[in-house]
């Protein structure tokens, strides 16, 4: 007898690129049959009309901090991406973590999550531990005692690998930038990077971390590409990558599906020059938390918040659609949602990410092919992260399942509502288990730390 019966639905056969109608048997939290499920089940699903979907992995997302939310779930960010159909995540990037590492994947391990998590540890971060200034360089000397924290990090916590900011801390030096990334001497870690500068200076910053890739011997995903790059110059980034790949570099990157980009108000993203090299000016920025909450920027303003409110998540408008379009499309770009919330407020992609990339670039705009997008969200990312047993309906994979309405899906979420619920999302299963019915999260501990030894190349 199954756990769990899905019946009537479509399943994605990823190998031969195309649909097929098939039931899936679940049972003991494994895929453990597809196409005709003659056997009884304790639950059954009708998803007639539906896409039986791996769960979306999330390559790219920023982990909420335990214990800061108002209505008493520690989980501020993961509920809203088990709502739009996300089951693993990788958090710790940009260079950030907002807590330890151990101490979040320990809480996760030891009291569920609504997702599961995977996590890096964060160059800045450990800056921070140091009390090193963002606009200073760290000494030979700083490095050496950051090299050691990461190692531990890596070695110890389960940490999947290193992830920088370099643009938050501006005098990072390249030096320092190859020398961290060599903190373990062997290459089964993943680095990510947040580049150095946007706009006129983001080939650069893709040369820059190329190089650190070829100079390591270490895979290197470049986070967020549009907001790096879709400013007139995505063609080059995209070419550059090419040209590494070709070259036997690991060089993939991960990009969300808006054209406005958001951090902290008071980072050196928003540092002087920044209106210059995005061609905008201050009423580009819009304001996400009170008491400025739903305010777009003067010049007053826009210094006012930097000044006084620097946690302040806020939103730019300044990046080009086709040009996120164009990356999406790129064979070695995925789909991910660089989600950061602040007690529920800031951008709409933590809530909104990939039913927006199903509903309007797929089916509005048909922008994007629907199993290529699929695969970006699902197979794809999970090779990348080592994720064997996960992005793809089969016998023997986990029982991580989304099941979508292709024709409904989109997202609900806005610039001004960040967290509404999209539309579409029918079912989601956690480990074999639903944990989310008709937007309604059922079981919201499903969820497991997932460390660097349980991945294929972690090993």
């Amino acid at each position: 007898m199954y756990d769990v019966l899905i019946k009537h639905g479509t399943v994605i056969d990823f190998e031969n690129n195309k649909r097929m109608m098939a039931d899936v048997g679940i049972k003991d939290g494994k895929i453990m049959d597809v196409g005709h499920c003659t056997e009884s089940a304790k639950e059954t699903i009708d998803a007639k009309g539906m896409v039986v979907s791996p769960g979306f992995i999330d390559i790219h997302m920023h982990e909420e901090i335990i214990g800061n939310t108002d209505d008493g779930d520690d989980y501020d960010i993961a509920n809203k991406m088990l709502k739009m159909g996300v089951t693993t995540a990788a958090a710790g990037n940009c260079g950030n973590n907002r807590q330890k590492t151990d101490v979040f994947m320990d809480f996760v391990e030891n009291s569920g999550a609504p997702i599961n998590y995977l996590s890096y540890i964060g160059h800045n971060f450990l800056r921070n531990e140091l009390g090193i200034d963002p606009y200073r360089s760290s000494t030979k000397s700083e490095i050496n005692k950051m090299k050691e924290m990461a190692k531990i990090y890596i070695e110890k916590h389960g940490a999947i690998g290193i992830s920088f900011g370099i643009e938050y801390s501006p005098s990072i030096t390249f030096e320092e930038l190859v020398d961290m990334a060599s903190a373990v001497d062997y290459n089964n870690i993943l680095l990510s990077a947040h580049y150095r500068a946007d706009a006129d200076r983001s080939s650069a910053s893709i040369k820059e971390m190329i190089e650190v890739s070829r100079l390591t011997k270490k895979p290197m995903q470049i986070s967020h590409i549009g907001s790096c790059s879709a400013f007139g110059h995505m063609t080059e980034a995209l070419r550059l990558i090419k040209e590494a790949r070709e070259e036997g570099l690991s060089i993939e990157a991960d990009c969300y599906p808006y054209d406005a980009f958001s951090t902290r108000i008071g980072s050196a993203v928003f540092d002087e020059g920044c209106f210059e090299s995005w061609k905008k000016s201050y009423d580009s920025i819009l304001l996400t938390e009170e008491p400025f909450k739903g305010k777009y920027c003067d010049e007053e303003l826009f210094n006012k918040a930097r000044k006084e409110y620097p946690a302040m998540l806020a939103v730019a408008f300044v990046m080009n659609e086709e040009e996120v379009v164009e990356a999406l499309n790129a064979p070695f770009v995925y789909v991910a949602s660089d989600a950061l919330l602040n007690r529920a407020q800031g951008h709409p992609r933590a809530a909104g990410t990939f039913p927006r990339v199903l509903g309007k670039f797929v089916r509005e705009d048909k922008s994007m092919e629907f199993i290529d997008a699929l695969k970006k969200m699902t197979l794809l990312p999970a090779k990348r992260l080592g994720l064997d047993t996960k992005g793809d309906i089969k016998p023997g994979m986990d029982a991580d399942i989304t099941i979508f309405n292709p024709d409904t899906i989109i997202d609900k979420a806005t610039f001004i509502s960040p967290v509404e619920a999209p539309e579409g999302i029918e079912y989601v299963l956690v480990d074999g288990q639903i944990a989310l019915r008709h937007k309604s999260i059922i079981k919201g501990r499903l969820g497991k730390a997932i460390r660097r030894n349980q991945l294929s190349w972690g090993k």
